[in-house]
């Protein structure tokens, strides 16, 4: 049995060695007859990154690796370690240790009793996250779990070791604008959750600022549901029924009293006129992102470009 390990990377110099040196425990530490593979995808990388993987590689054959040609984001990177590994297992896993590594010989475990086809890492704490980031988070799941038709697991991560046909059917699933967790939650399978505590980078700082996260959620939301319109065209109708009903008021107001004041009902027609406005431009928005990605798709453009692989 073939297992596969995938390490996105971008400017994770400091971290690698560590992570290359506790991937290397768990494969001296499994009793039973398996090989193994170590896949770093090079993010675009503007570190010394893409050294320190090619350092692995002359030493030991069980290291690949794909770079890409400049920036193109983690799921970019997990897509392509996904279509480079071979394994019967494969896993993904963060280069900055919060995935655990010593939770793989137990996932191991639950995949070859046969029960399961997914195992899966769910974060039980956010200690050490910013409050602010951790409030919202807890918002974005419960607000996507109202609108999807699939669940997300609230401090569900990337890292989880799956069976082949679960990888296939990934990969099969070749949309640009990619939201991995909501992905891995579409295709199904029968998952185990493997709770544990939050854990600290090893080294160097996050990557994912705030405003990052914030369209990365924009991004999960539009990719798998379209609420978002039909919030907007409910909204829309119900302003519509209201201002009819408003209209008719006024109007029969301004009949049986014979005033037609336009002065004094200036400044809430304004502020009126102002809200509509605003809820107009809104539901474009909203309307202009779904278009977005259909632009985007509908240029079948590769979800990344590499600069250099490793032989198989």
């Amino acid at each position: 049995m073939l297992i596969s390990l995938i390490v996105p990377c971008y400017n994770e110099e400091a971290s690698l060695p560590i992570l290359y040196e506790a991937l290397c425990d768990v494969r001296k530490t499994d009793d039973a007859d398996r090989n193994y593979e170590f896949i770093f995808v090079n993010d675009g990388s503007r570190d010394k990154t893409a050294e320190i993987i090619k350092s692995f590689a002359a030493e030991d054959k069980a290291v690949k690796y794909v770079f890409f040609s400049r920036n193109f984001g983690k799921e970019a990177a997990m897509y392509a370690g996904m279509q480079k590994a071979k394994g019967d297992y494969i896993a993904i896993l963060d280069a900055d240790m919060q995935d655990p590594p010593s939770l793989i010989p137990q996932m191991i475990k639950d995949l070859d009793s046969g029960e399961y086809d997914i195992v899966a890492a769910r974060r039980v704490t956010r200690k050490g996250e910013p409050k602010i980031r951790s409030f919202f988070a807890r918002r974005f799941y419960r607000l996507i779990n109202r609108m999807c038709d699939v669940e997300i697991a609230d401090g569900a991560r990337d890292f989880r070791l799956m069976r082949r046909a679960v990888v296939d059917s990934i990969l099969s699933l070749t949309e640009r604008q990619r939201f991995s967790k909501g992905i891995f939650a579409w295709v199904g399978f029968r998952t185990k959750w493997v709770e544990h505590e939050n854990v600290e980078r090893v080294a160097g700082e996050t990557k994912w600022s705030f405003w990052k996260l914030f369209k990365y959620a924009i991004d999960g939301i539009v990719a798998f549901t379209t609420a978002p319109l039909r919030i907007a065209t409910y909204t829309g109708f119900f302003f519509a029924i209201a201002g009819f009903v408003y209209m008719l008021y006024y109007f029969i107001k301004a009949i049986i009293s014979r005033i037609w004041d336009t002065v004094a009902g200036y400044p809430s027609l304004l502020c009126f006129i102002l809200f509509i406005g605003g809820l107009v431009l809104m539901c474009l928005g909203i309307l202009g992102e779904y278009i977005g990605r259909i632009y985007i798709e509908s240029k079948g453009r590769p979800i990344y470009i590499p600069s250099e692989e490793s032989e198989d």
